[in-house]
């Protein structure tokens, strides 16, 4: 449970869910950065908010991330797993994979049967290294938009990259169709806890109930078009992920 403190929930849903999504520039991930204990670390879209209800933040994986609030983690903890509350996991590793030969490309890589997922479906799989050792695990998801959307720990950013970036071009050198692409710039916020698709849907038109467990769907969030919402979490409560595309 260690990685929760650094998905620390910013607060309740009722307290918060519109002012967020009322952000004009939500879709960016800030590119200016703060030093932390001498290190230079980048801040998400949502830095301000944190700062401005007091949250306790930290240096992680080259970020500014918040590990706790004024009510303290305990408090935090039981309103995800009683009511609902909103996750900042802009810091994720976002990366598209384009090209023909995608799937098989990224079946190369990981042991899922991605094959075999249907339109806007994902699934929790696993990066493996030549000696079948396990390197990170990740989310890919086959959009209809003609990519794979992936995401990936920010711990392991480095690593995953420099291995997707690296077997991409090896896997084009023999006449592959691949491209790794990394989305740097857009947000991603996590929803969960068992009232929190009741709350969200309060902003979205799509009936959320039809959203089952790793699909996919671009919608409209809070007047923000084209936003990516995946019924997904890691609390152990119903929840969704909203990326802005």
């Amino acid at each position: 449970m260690a990685l929760m403190q650094y998905r620390t929930p910013i607060m309740s849903f009722t307290q918060c869910s519109r002012k967020l999504f009322s952000f004009g520039n939500f879709e960016r991930v800030a590119r200016f950065s703060s030093k932390i204990e001498g290190e230079l670390l980048r801040r998400t879209v949502l830095y301000d908010f944190h700062i401005k209800h007091n949250a306790k933040v930290v240096p992680f994986a080259g970020w500014s991330m918040p590990v706790q609030y004024d009510d303290g983690v305990a408090s935090s903890h039981l309103h995800v797993r009683q009511h609902a509350a909103i996750f900042d996991v802009s810091h994720m590793v976002q990366t598209k994979i384009h090209g023909k030969d995608r799937v098989k490309f990224i079946e190369s890589l990981v042991v899922g049967d991605i094959q075999s997922l249907n339109d806007n479906q994902g699934m929790l799989t696993l990066f493996t290294n030549d000696k079948g050792g396990i390197e990170d695990d990740l989310i890919v998801t086959n959009t209809t938009d003609g990519y794979l959307y992936v995401v990936s720990n920010a711990g392991c950013a480095e690593k995953d990259l420099k291995h997707m970036m690296k077997s991409a071009e090896e896997f084009r050198s023999s006449s592959g169709d691949a491209v790794v692409e990394l989305v740097d710039d857009h947000a991603l916020v996590a929803f969960q806890g068992p009232e929190s698709v009741k709350v969200l849907q309060s902003g979205i038109k799509d009936d959320l109930s039809k959203l089952t467990f790793m699909q996919s769907k671009q919608m409209c969030v809070f007047g923000i078009e084209r936003c990516r919402v995946t019924r997904c979490g890691y609390t152990g409560e119903d929840g969704v992920e909203v990326r802005t595309v």
